[in-house]
């Protein structure tokens, strides 16, 4: 394995889904770069703060919900060598190897928010079930290659007021996340509002809208150009210009 291929590993290996042979011939490489170190760090966190979002126990409906969709789930082929390859490694397998992180995200991205559930009408649930659950599989893909761009960075801050955050960004994708744990809960008639820094202007980013203490979102509009990102307590309606004072404000 090529000192290249051992770069693009650090996802991979924070969320222990190399093999045996692989996993220890990255130890070894990890003993002499303090880049994939630290991106491995940053990954693991990242990965705790997002498995921490999904601590709520889903319904007692859930299991068997999932349990009657799984029969409608077309399953994946399994990886086989390319004929004619001649070295006897399935030449897929590079490039699968290389999602792995990206799809393992997902994965658990998508379970801990289709766990955390609402309400709905009984005549209405499997409908809305469908929409949610999409959602939050375009919401995990986004969130997971995100968190495996090559030049994502992690910005973690203490919120005032409470609680703690983490602002991933990638400027290659144009897009930022702010992940939080602990996020004091507002009055009906307020809500917390996302902010990217432009040319010092602030610009809308999206409400956060989970009504969770704890959980992950993608910022709305594009980060190339961003200065920074911030968070205000806004109107329930959200502000075109912060009204109060941010409670996080911090450069990418």
């Amino acid at each position: 394995m090529t000192i290249a291929d051992l770069h693009t590993l650090t996802g991979a290996y924070a969320l222990h889904a190399l093999s045996a042979r692989e996993s220890e011939e990255f130890v070894r490489h990890l003993e002499v770069c303090e880049a994939c170190t630290q991106e491995v760090r940053e990954l693991r966190e990242t990965a705790a703060r997002l498995g921490i979002a999904a601590a709520e126990t889903p319904g007692a409906e859930f299991r068997s919900r999932v349990m009657a969709a799984i029969t409608e789930v077309r399953q994946l082929p399994p990886l086989v060598p390319d004929a004619g390859s001649g070295s006897g490694r399935p030449s897929r397998w590079r490039s699968w190897r290389h999602r792995l992180p990206q799809l393992a995200l997902a994965a658990c991205l998508v379970v801990a928010m289709a766990a955390v559930g609402v309400a709905v009408d009984a005549e209405h649930q499997v409908s809305e079930q469908h929409a949610r659950t999409v959602a939050a599989q375009q919401q995990a893909a986004s969130l997971s290659a995100l968190l495996a761009a090559p030049d994502a960075t992690f910005h973690s801050a203490p919120l005032a007021g409470g609680g703690s955050s983490t602002v991933v960004a990638s400027q290659l994708l144009g897009q930022a996340a702010f992940v939080y744990h602990d996020l004091p809960p507002l009055p009906g008639s307020k809500v917390y509002e996302l902010w990217f820094s432009k040319g010092g202007v602030m610009v809308p980013a999206g409400l956060v809208g989970s009504g969770a203490p704890s959980g992950a979102q993608l910022l709305a509009g594009s980060a190339h150009g961003a200065a920074g990102v911030g968070v205000t307590v806004e109107p329930a309606s959200g502000s075109p210009r912060p009204t109060s004072a941010p409670i996080l404000l911090t450069a990418l």
